[in-house]
C-alpha cells in the first residue's frame, strides 16, 4: 500500500511536533491513551479490505532518522501498557460467556451500543480505546511481520518470558491458560454433556488429566528463570496430547447429537468448549521455544492475538452462526426423513399421493365452512382469533393423523430431502460433478410432480366439498352462510384488487415455521429420551402392559412433533389477521387449499352473479397463491439446508442449470411419472 500524503512522513513528522516534549516528559504521559490512539489512527487505513498491504516504513523511517522521537515514543508506549492485566481478554474475548443463547445474543448487542469498559489498569481498556473498530485485525494482519520485528526493536521491548516484574505477561498467559483449562473441565463434567459421549464413561477424562499436567508445567515454568521449555519437553508434548483428546471428546459429543439429540443448552456448552480449546491451541507453542530468537515472534504473536480477541468479542453474526448450525442440521434431517415421504418414484404412488391429497382437501373445505360460522359468533378480536386458530389447528391435526396430505406442507419437508440427496451424492463421490447433478435434476423432477400431484388433490376436492357443504347447510336451514361474506371472499383472492400474494408469502412463511417446529421437537425429545421414558413409565406398562406401552412410545415417537407443528401452524394461520387489526396492518394469510374452497362459498353465496372478470381473477389468484406458497416456503427451507449442511451456494447455480436443461429435455416428467433410468449407484437418484 503507498500511504497518501496524509500518511507519508511529513504526516507522522507533524504529529511528533505537535505532541513531542523536548523535555522528554512522553513517559510521564502514560495515563493518557489519547496519543496512541492518534497515531494508530494515522496508520489506519480507510478501506482495510481493500488494500493489500499496510506498511509501516514512513513511521520507522522518521523515528531511525530522529532518537529522540523514537526514545520517546518507546517511552510513551512502555509506560501505557506497564504491567497491564490482559489475562481476561484471553479468558472471555470472542468466547460464550454463558450457555444461554438469547442472554448471550443480548449482551453482545448491548456491548455493541454501549460497549464494557473495563478497568483502568488493564490492557482491554487501552485497547477498547485504540482498537475499536471491528475492521482493525483486517488491516494490522496486512502490516509484513518484518516491520512489526523492526518496530519492536525500535522500541526495546521486552519479550513475554521476561518476568521479573510482579504481573509480567508470562504470569498473565500462564493464569489465563489455567482458568481456561478449569473452565473447560468443569462444564465436561456436567450430566448433560456426559451424556452425549456414552463411550468416555469407563475412560479416564482428558480435562482432569490435562488439569494436573498443566499445573504440574506452570509450577516449573515459574520457577525456572528463562521462563520457557523446549517443544521436545515431555511435559509439553503431553497437554498437546491430552488437548487432542478433549477436542475428540468435543467432536464425538457433537458428531452424536444425531442418535442423542441436542438442546440448545448443550450446543452453547459444546460451543463453549470448543472456542476454549481452539484458544489453548493457540497460546499452549507461546510456551516452548528451541531458539532465543523466537522469544520476539512469539511476544508479537501475542500482542496481535490479543488485539484480534478484543475486537471480535462482540460479534453477534458469528455467534449466531455457530450457535444454530447444528441445531439446523438436526432439525432439517427430520424434515428430511419426513420429506422423503412425499416424494413419488412410481405411478402407484403418484396415485396414492392424489387421494391422500384429496383426502385433505375434503377436511379443508369441511375448514373453510367452519370458519365462516365462527365469523359469526359475537366475540372480540382476539376471541375470533383463538376460535379460527383452532379451526386451523384441530383440522391440520386431523389431516395428519388420518394419513392425509396438505400440499404445501411439502416443500418444508422436500427440500431438506433434495440437500440430502445432493450431499450424499458429494460424500460418496461416486458420480462425476455433471452426473451428480443430472442425477439431482431427476429427482428433484420427483419431488416437483409429487408437488404438482398434492396441489391437484387439495384443490380439486376443497372446492365441491366446500360448495356442498354451503349448499346443505341452506337447504336444511334455509340459510346462505355466505351471503353477507362473499364480496370479501372473492375480493381476497385476487392478486392486482389486494395483496393475496403478499399474505400468500406470509402463510410460506409459516409453512418453513411449521416444519422447523417439527424437527426441534422431534430433536429435543430424542435428547430427552422421551420415547423411552415413556416406553419404562411404570404406571403405564401397569395399566397398559408392556406391549401397549411400547406401541404408546412409538406412537408418540413417530406423530408427535408433527402434531405439535401442525398445532402451532394453525395458530400462526388463525392469529394472524387479528395481530394485524390490533396493530393497523393489513395482515393476513392466503393458502391455495382454502383459497379454492373461500371460492366456492364466495360463488354460492353471490348466488352466482359474479362477473366472468372477477372470476377469472379469482382463479388466477389461486394459481399464484399456490405458487407463493412453495416458492417461499421451499426457498427458506432450502436455504437452511444449504447453511447447515455447509454446502456452497455457488452448488445451487450449478444444479439450478441441471434442473433447466433436465425439464427441456423431459417437461412431462415435471408433472407426470415415467420410467427412470438407475443411477450408477444402482438405485433411483
Amino acid at each position: 500500500m503507498k500511504f497518501r500524503k496524509s500518511r507519508d512522513i511529513a504526516t507522522f513528522d507533524d504529529f511528533f511536533q505537535q505532541n513531542f516534549d523536548d523535555n522528554n516528559l512522553w513517559e510521564y504521559k502514560a495515563t493518557e491513551v489519547d496519543l496512541l490512539v492518534e497515531l494508530v489512527a494515522i496508520i489506519r487505513p480507510r478501506h482495510p479490505e481493500r488494500v493489500t498491504e499496510v506498511s509501516l516504513e514512513p513511521l520507522l523511517a522518521l523515528l531511525k532518522s530522529n532518537e529522540k522521537y523514537c526514545k520517546g515514543l518507546g517511552f510513551y508506549i512502555k509506560g501505557l501498557i506497564k504491567q497491564k492485566k490482559f489475562s481476561r481478554i484471553l479468558t472471555d474475548a470472542g468466547i460464550l460467556n454463558d450457555a444461554d443463547f438469547f442472554f448471550e445474543v443480548k449482551s453482545r448487542l448491548l456491548s455493541k451500543i454501549i460497549p464494557y469498559q473495563p478497568q483502568k489498569d488493564t490492557l482491554e481498556y487501552i485497547l477498547n480505546q485504540v482498537f475499536y473498530l471491528k475492521t482493525d485485525p483486517i488491516w494490522i494482519q496486512k502490516i509484513p511481520e518484518a516491520q512489526l520485528e523492526a518496530l519492536f526493536d525500535a522500541f526495546g521491548f521486552r519479550s513475554l518470558y521476561i518476568s521479573d516484574e510482579a504481573n509480567s505477561p508470562l504470569t498473565e498467559l500462564l493464569f489465563a491458560m489455567k482458568v481456561l483449562i478449569q473452565r473447560i473441565g468443569g462444564r465436561a463434567l456436567e450430566t448433560d454433556v456426559m451424556q452425549m459421549v456414552p463411550e468416555y464413561e469407563n475412560l479416564e477424562s482428558p480435562f482432569i488429566a490435562i488439569q494436573k499436567e498443566f499445573s504440574i508445567l506452570s509450577e516449573r515454568l515459574l520457577e525456572e528463570q528463562k521462563n520457557y521449555v523446549s517443544p521436545d519437553d515431555m511435559g509439553f508434548r503431553q497437554i498437546g496430547v491430552l488437548l487432542h483428546q478433549c477436542r475428540d471428546y468435543v467432536d464425538a459429543a457433537f458428531k452424536n447429537s444425531s442418535k442423542y439429540g441436542i438442546s440448545l443448552r448443550v450446543n452453547q456448552n459444546l460451543l463453549r468448549m470448543r472456542q476454549q480449546l481452539q484458544r489453548l491451541e493457540v497460546l499452549l507453542p507461546l510456551l516452548a521455544i528451541s531458539e532465543p530468537e523466537e522469544a520476539r515472534k512469539d511476544t508479537i504473536s501475542l500482542a496481535l492475538n490479543l488485539i484480534n480477541y478484543n475486537c471480535i468479542k462482540n460479534n453477534v453474526r458469528s455467534l449466531v452462526s455457530e450457535s444454530t448450525q447444528l441445531l439446523s442440521y438436526e432439525v432439517t434431517q427430520h424434515t428430511a426423513n419426513t420429506g422423503e415421504h412425499y416424494i413419488t418414484k412410481t405411478v402407484g404412488e403418484y396415485f396414492r399421493m392424489l387421494w391422500a391429497a384429496s383426502g385433505g382437501g375434503i377436511i379443508v373445505g369441511v375448514l373453510c365452512i367452519i370458519k365462516v360460522l365462527l365469523g359469526k359468533v359475537d366475540t372480540s378480536i382476539f376471541g375470533h382469533a383463538f376460535l379460527y386458530s383452532l379451526n386451523y389447528a384441530f383440522g391440520f391435526i386431523a389431516i395428519y393423523v388420518l394419513g392425509f396430505t396438505l400440499a404445501t406442507k411439502q416443500p418444508a419437508m422436500t427440500a431438506t430431502a433434495l440437500i440430502r440427496a445432493l450431499e450424499r451424492d458429494q460424500k460418496n463421490n461416486e458420480l462425476g460433478n455433471e452426473e451428480q447433478h443430472r442425477a439431482f435434476a431427476t429427482f428433484f423432477a420427483r419431488v416437483f410432480r409429487s408437488q404438482f400431484i398434492a396441489f391437484v388433490g387439495n384443490v380439486l376436492v376443497a372446492f365441491p366439498v366446500a360448495w356442498l357443504g354451503i349448499w346443505l347447510i341452506d337447504i336444511t336451514f334455509h340459510y346462505n352462510i355466505a351471503l353477507t361474506k362473499w364480496d370479501k371472499l372473492l375480493f381476497d383472492l385476487s392478486p392486482v384488487h389486494s395483496l393475496a400474494l403478499f399474505h400468500a408469502a406470509i402463510a410460506g412463511v409459516f409453512l418453513f415455521l411449521s416444519g422447523i417446529i417439527a424437527g426441534s421437537v422431534a430433536n429435543r425429545d430424542k435428547f430427552r429420551h422421551m420415547y423411552y421414558r415413556i416406553a419404562e413409565h411404570p404406571l403405564l406398562k401397569k395399566t397398559f402392559g408392556r406391549t401397549r406401552a411400547e406401541k404408546i412410545a412409538g406412537w408418540y415417537e413417530r406423530k408427535w412433533a408433527g402434531i405439535v407443528s401442525n398445532f402451532w401452524f394453525g395458530f400462526f394461520m388463525g392469529s394472524t389477521s387479528s395481530i394485524g387489526i390490533f396493530l393497523g396492518l393489513n395482515l393476513d394469510i392466503r393458502h391455495i387449499t382454502f383459497a379454492s374452497g373461500n371460492l366456492a362459498l364466495a360463488l354460492y353465496g353471490a348466488n352466482y352473479n359474479i362477473s366472468t372478470e372477477m372470476i377469472l381473477w379469482a382463479s388466477a389468484g389461486i394459481v399464484l397463491i399456490g405458487l407463493v406458497n412453495f416458492l417461499v416456503s421451499f426457498t427458506l427451507s432450502m436455504s437452511l439446508a444449504f447453511r447447515s449442511r455447509n454446502i456452497p451456494l455457488t452448488e445451487f447455480w450449478a444444479v439450478g442449470r441441471a434442473i433447466r436443461r433436465h425439464f427441456l429435455r423431459k417437461p412431462l416428467s415435471f408433472f407426470f411419472p415415467s420410467g427412470e433410468k438407475k443411477t450408477a449407484a444402482g438405485k433411483t437418484p
